[in-house]
């Protein structure tokens, strides 16, 4: 009941994920969508404002202040409505910075790659040849998401926001679930004595170790 439970999750996640997509793919690709692509631009932002002032020990002064940006959207709204495609870029490379981010800090010295700190959740310490791998693969992840900063830079700017937003939207996920697959498919090559576990492993892995902390 509770694997269904989990399933079914992850199909809600999946369908709000590609609707979106699919969404905003057409906001940009139609000329007379510029209210209803301003909505749907700043959507994920408003969400995730109201869900960090609800979970706020300052709920009150955070939903004041999340009310307060609200009045300051309305105010600016004419403005947003010509230019919602610069919130879509906005947002897609601010996730693609993050996670370039995340993972590139974690290759300076006396700090643990990011790839070993998850292999080491799901698999406990690891060998030496194995955290060697895990280290190869932090870079092999830098480097894919500073390529996909680089990319998606070069579509806005340079070609029609059209051609950007397909990438954006219907190519930039696949890629990276192919990089997990690449990867994947690599490890079970060279290291086929590690344990066996897929990404859906490490991420519950990853959860029950962050909630343990909190």
């Amino acid at each position: 009941m509770v694997q269904l439970a989990r399933n079914f999750r992850w199909l809600g996640i999946a369908a709000v994920v590609i609707g979106y997509a699919v969404l905003a793919n057409y906001t940009n690709q139609s000329a007379e969508a510029s209210t209803l692509g301003a909505l749907v631009a700043i959507a994920p932002i408003a969400v995730t404002i109201l869900a960090l002032a609800w979970r706020s020990a300052q709920r009150h002064l955070m939903l004041g202040l999340a009310a307060l940006a609200g009045v300051s959207l309305w105010l600016v709204w004419p403005l947003l409505k010509q230019n919602f495609g610069w919130i879509y870029w906005l947002e897609h490379e601010s996730v693609q910075w993050l996670l370039l981010i995340a993972f590139a800090r974690t290759l300076l010295a006396n700090r643990q790659p990011l790839c070993t700190q998850f292999a080491e959740i799901v698999h406990g310490p690891l060998l030496p040849g194995h955290a060697r791998y895990a280290r190869q693969v932090t870079i092999a992840w830098t480097i894919f998401f500073a390529g996909m900063i680089l990319i998606s830079t070069g579509l806005f700017f340079m070609q029609p926001v059209v051609i950007w937003s397909i990438f954006a939207n219907f190519v930039f996920l696949p890629l990276v679930a192919l990089m997990f697959i690449v990867e994947y498919a690599v490890r079970r090559l060279l290291l086929p004595d590690l344990e066996d576990a897929n990404i859906m492993d490490a991420a519950r892995a990853f959860m029950h170790h962050s909630a343990q902390r909190h």
